[in-house]
């Protein structure tokens, strides 16, 4: 596969991951803004401090509000890291590798950007926002759908899984991360308790806690389900498990090194234990994930992604 056509699947994977975490996001965003706050808005910082636009959303914004941050991450195209932008980015991938997705893929990215269209002249209100996540994410839902069951099992759709599972490890790092040093910095046992809980249906994953844990919500078990559980389709480890294994299927002496650093961190992950973790610091070890996961990505980028 050319460079430029694997390059073009692989960000158009990892934009649309990128659109429906970002609705994930503000979704829970949404509903913690619902919670009286008496002293501070630090949930509403949690998106800008985690897609690193604090300084951006402070130029077109004074205050931050739900109602800005709607606006910014929902509808705005100056910023990159809004939804608007990321489905108008993974279609432009899309439209330049048509020859290489099945005509329902490609129905599917084209249908979403033109009803993100007309959303966006249309706006998104407050009393809307929810619908409009269901949607971001609906849209997701559909374009993996059609992924798995109408391309061919080839380079193209490795490189898409490949950027999806990426961009989902970074994501869910980012966000568990943000929430501890939320959790560390406020002794509320009622907002401590719903924060958990929005942390985890941010991630679709209410419903597998208790399942799996028969005990009332904990930062360490929430910890270990979304760190160490492959049983979780975005857990860390389960999403590594997918990025090494997409890299053996790329394959090719020249993918030794990303190949290595996939599975460096695959057997970290699965020989450590939440006590290990925990005695190291959560944010800590976080950190230490997001940075060998951003190796990965820059192996990755070096290895397939440039031109030869």
């Amino acid at each position: 596969m050319l460079s430029r056509t694997a390059s073009e699947l692989y960000w158009m994977a990892r934009y649309l991951e990128r659109a429906e975490n970002i609705a994930r996001l503000m979704d829970v965003t949404n509903k913690l803004s619902m919670m009286s706050i008496r002293d501070n808005n630090n949930d509403l910082l949690v998106p800008l401090q985690l897609t690193g636009t604090q300084d951006l959303f402070y130029e077109k914004y004074h205050q931050v509000t739900m109602s800005n941050l709607l606006n910014f991450f929902a509808l705005d195209s100056s910023n990159h890291s809004s939804i608007v932008s990321c489905l108008q980015m993974a279609w432009n991938n899309a439209h330049a590798v048509r020859g290489s997705l099945s005509s329902e893929v490609w129905e599917s990215i084209n249908a979403s950007w033109i009803e993100m269209k007309s959303i966006r002249r249309q706006g998104v209100g407050s009393a809307g926002a929810d619908s409009f996540f269901d949607w971001v994410k609906e849209r997701s839902h559909l374009f993996r759908g059609a992924m798995f069951g109408t391309l061919l099992r080839t380079d193209a759709l490795n490189f898409i899984r490949l950027g999806t599972m990426l961009e989902r490890a970074d994501s869910t790092a980012r966000l568990l991360e943000a929430k501890n040093r939320l959790l560390d910095a406020d002794e509320d046992p009622v907002r401590e308790y719903y924060r958990m809980d929005t942390l985890l249906r941010a991630v679709s994953a209410r419903e597998a806690f208790h399942s799996l844990y028969k005990q009332q919500l904990s930062r360490e078990s929430i910890a270990d389900l979304l760190i160490l559980r492959r049983e979780l389709p975005r857990s860390l480890l389960a999403c590594v498990e997918v990025i090494t294994e997409q890299l053996e299927l790329i394959g090719g002496i020249a993918g030794n090194q990303p190949r290595r650093r996939a599975h460096t961190l695959h057997t970290q992950l699965r020989f450590s234990t939440l006590d290990e973790i925990l005695e190291l610091g959560l944010s800590d070890w976080l950190n230490d994930f997001l940075s060998q996961t951003n190796g990965i990505a820059e192996s990755v980028h070096h290895t397939y992604l440039e031109a030869q």
